[in-house]
Order: structure tokens, then sequence, then C-alpha cells
């Protein structure tokens, strides 16, 4: 891709994501599930991996998706409406010790009902820690969507905790283990919430699953 075309590419992506976002609601239920007239995207990834700092991240708005310190405080499948445009789904963090046998269990059947099911979900942007990269858990969540055909994008959290040497050893080992995987995007994204890196690159590709 030339490098005008990149430019104009990242400023679509900026543009899309300055536009109005709101929460729609929170899914216990599949039967609780909006309309499927919109594109959807969902953010999964390990308890405390930063999905809900990246999500406000994103669109500038510290208080837009819930954190906390709590592994396991996202239960339900939360629902943001991107300017009528886009569906971002905030999905149950995964891996997490505490939450009881029986409410993992029902968690993990929402999820795995909703991958399935869900006709307009165009990708699953799955957030990885890059200072413990891919783990055996992950590794689960990336063969549960291989098996349901769901289109999953790695995408790489708190980057700016490593060093560069660090880095591109987590991506080397990243690269070679999604090449072993059916449903996974080629590329893998990196991203610091905390310091607003490479934010555009990632707000580049959810534009690009709207044209």
């Amino acid at each position: 891709m030339s490098e005008k075309l990149e430019e104009a590419r990242l400023a679509k992506g900026k543009e899309l994501f300055n536009k109005r976002c709101d929460f729609v609601l929170s899914v216990a239920n599949l039967k609780q599930l909006p309309s499927d007239d919109k594109v959807e995207i969902a953010f999964a990834g390990r308890s405390n991996v930063g999905k809900s700092s990246l999500i406000n991240a994103l669109f500038g708005q510290r208080k837009l998706a819930k954190t906390s310190s709590t592994p396991g405080r996202t239960q339900q499948l939360n629902y943001f409406n991107l300017n009528e445009q886009l569906y971002v789904v905030d999905l149950p963090g995964y891996g997490f010790a505490k939450a009881p046998k029986d409410i993992v269990k029902n968690w993990q059947n929402l999820i795995n009902t909703y991958l399935v099911g869900r006709a307009n979900l165009r990708r699953v942007f799955v957030l990885i820690d890059s200072r413990h990269g891919i783990k055996k858990i992950d590794e689960e969540i990336m063969e549960m969507l291989d098996t349901a055909a769901v289109t999953y994008q790695i995408v790489l959290t708190k980057i700016d905790k490593i060093s560069e040497k660090e880095l591109e050893k987590v991506l080397k080992d990243t690269n070679e283990k999604i090449s072993k995987h059916t449903a996974a995007h080629v590329l893998v994204l990196k991203t610091s919430s905390e310091k607003n890196l490479y934010l555009d690159e990632l707000k580049a590709e959810v534009a690009d699953l709207i044209c």
C-alpha cells in the first residue's frame, strides 16, 4: 500500500472513532441481543488484559467502558453503538480463577452461542498482554473461534511495559502461533492504552470492516 493510501486509511479510522459512541445494553441472555442490522466487532481477552482500557482509549472516553482491577468484573456482553454504523462488543474476560464454576460455565456458553450465531459479527479482536504472550487459555479461545469460523485478529496490549527487544520476541512468537490457526488474521497489532500508541492502526482496521 502506498504511503498516501495508508495515510488516508488511518485518517478514515480516526474520523470514525471521533464520532459519537454510546453504551447500549449489557446482554446476559442471547434473547436480549440487539437487531443485527449493523456491522459488529468484539473485543475478547483474558481478565485484566486491558479490554475496557483499550476501548476507552480508542474513543477518548475514560468512563465509556467500566474498568476494574478485579478479574472477571465484566460478566456480560456489553454493547456500544458507534454513530449508528457499528456495534462494539466488550466480551466477558476469560481465564479468571475466583468466579464460581457455574457462573464461569454460563459465561462460556453465552460466548460460544454468541460467536456461532451472530451473522453480522465481522471480527473478534483477541487481546494478548505483551508481557506474557499467548497462553494456553488464549489458544483455547482461538481454537473455539477457528471452529466457529469467526475471523479474529490478535492485538498485543501494554507494549509500553516491555522493551523493544522483548516486543520483537513476542511478535515473532505470536506470528508463529497464529500461523497454525485457520481463522486468525495474519496481521498482529500492537497497542498501549496508557501511552496511546498505535491506536490509529487499530481504528483503521475497524473502519475497513464497514466499507
